[in-house]
């Protein structure tokens, strides 16, 4: 949590993941710690190989994430448009939470990360976060 203006903030987004939203929050879980809840179909859908999530959500100390596996009919498109923001305490929180992040090799970073206010990573389910301290 950090405070914005005398009050508690929670980071929360919903992320669209189109067929590996139990894989991805569970990803998520593993770098933010927290609890995992799925609410999915009770029977197959026709073009998904596994039973669809309709609703999942992680809830961290740091963070909501909610997310589904049903996607508008225009489908799923992967853009530079949004990112997930999180302000990490320092640059030693900044670091570890990188390394549980950086799974694609997309990823750029300058070479020293440690003197920029804001970077940006893209993990391997090409969601993007800006991570600030």
């Amino acid at each position: 949590m950090i405070e914005h203006r005398n009050h508690k903030v929670i980071n929360a987004v919903f992320i669209t993941f189109s067929g590996n939203c139990k894989k991805a929050l569970t990803f998520y879980q593993s770098c933010f710690g927290g609890t995992l809840q799925f609410e999915t179909f009770g029977e197959d859908l026709q073009g998904y190989t596994e039973t669809p999530v309709v609703n999942g959500s992680l809830v961290s100390d740091k963070l909501i994430i909610h997310g589904s596996d049903l996607v508008h009919n225009e489908g799923r498109k992967i853009g530079n448009y949004i990112s997930i923001f999180l302000h990490c305490e320092n640059t030693s929180d900044r670091k570890e939470l990188i390394k549980k992040l950086e799974f694609n090799p997309k990823t750029v970073f300058a070479k020293n990360f440690d003197d920029q206010k804001l970077i940006e990573v893209t993990d391997a389910f090409d969601v993007r976060w800006l991570l600030s301290v």
